[in-house]
């Protein structure tokens, strides 16, 4: 399964999945239609599934237009948010699988941007290959989503089933939020060597116009503030040891820095 990383609007990733063998596509949270037709045009492939992880309309505004084209694919989404994703045929929740192109993948249910989000995970398939965790709005490289609908306790239950995957997991966020995101990262675990050097590198990439996305949760770990409301400098950066409240106070400074 090839991953192809389609840039969209100022900062959005829309992620086409193309199974060579079959020659047939999926799309994880199609913002806008025109990037994936063009890259199917080119493919020559057959579009078969949209895999949206929540509602909001710069993950699923190339819905309606994409089954236009393609009246057979499959629509998938979070079971809470049934009538809020265009063209929604199938309602998952935690736990379920979803199947393209001979590889399976694990639904987790990860409220806390929104009440109903969920991320997609495709394990290695020999474990000597890399995962793929989609995972939308919950977790960026470097940072987190908003908390629009749910509670930093929610957030912090999402982000541990995140954090238990695989070091070797490439995480497919859906923005490229992460030169700011390390920005903010750097005032609050400012003597965290790994984050300082990953800062250099990604402002060295991000001055050459170059993606950060997909990151690697192994670095995320070690890096990503809202990783790591459980390590000491965290805490003593927010003045508390409960997960809620450390991760609920950084979110805090987040969205005012």
């Amino acid at each position: 399964m090839d991953i192809i990383r389609l840039p969209a609007f100022s900062d959005n990733y829309i992620f086409l999945l193309h199974a060579r063998r079959m020659n047939i596509a999926a799309v994880v949270d199609p913002a806008t239609s025109l990037p994936v037709l063009s890259c199917l045009d080119k493919l020559g492939a057959t579009l078969v599934a949209i895999f949206n992880t929540h509602h909001h309309f710069d993950h699923v505004g190339g819905n309606e237009q994409l089954m236009e084209h393609f009246p057979n694919l499959c629509v998938y989404g979070g079971a809470e948010d049934r009538g809020r994703i265009p063209g929604q045929q199938v309602f998952l929740t935690d736990g379920d699988q979803v199947e393209f192109g001979g590889r399976r993948a694990e639904v987790f249910f990860v409220p806390g941007h929104t009440r109903a989000h969920i991320a997609y995970y495709f394990p290695s398939e020999t474990g000597e290959n890399m995962g793929d965790l989609f995972c939308g709005d919950t977790l960026f490289a470097g940072g987190c989503g908003r908390l629009f609908e749910g509670t930093p306790t929610q957030m912090v239950n999402s982000l541990s089933k995140l954090r238990a995957l695989p070091d070797n997991t490439r995480v497919w966020c859906a923005h490229e939020y992460t030169l700011k995101n390390l920005q903010f990262a750097l005032t609050v675990d400012p003597e965290n060597t790994d984050l300082q050097s990953r800062y250099a590198v990604v402002a060295r990439d991000r001055s050459q116009g170059l993606a950060t996305v997909p990151s690697l949760l192994g670095i995320e770990k070690r890096t990503n503030p809202f990783l790591r409301w459980d390590t000491n400098s965290l805490q003593l950066a927010t003045k508390s040891k409960e997960p809620a409240r450390v991760f609920g106070r950084l979110r805090g400074m987040k969205d005012l820095f």
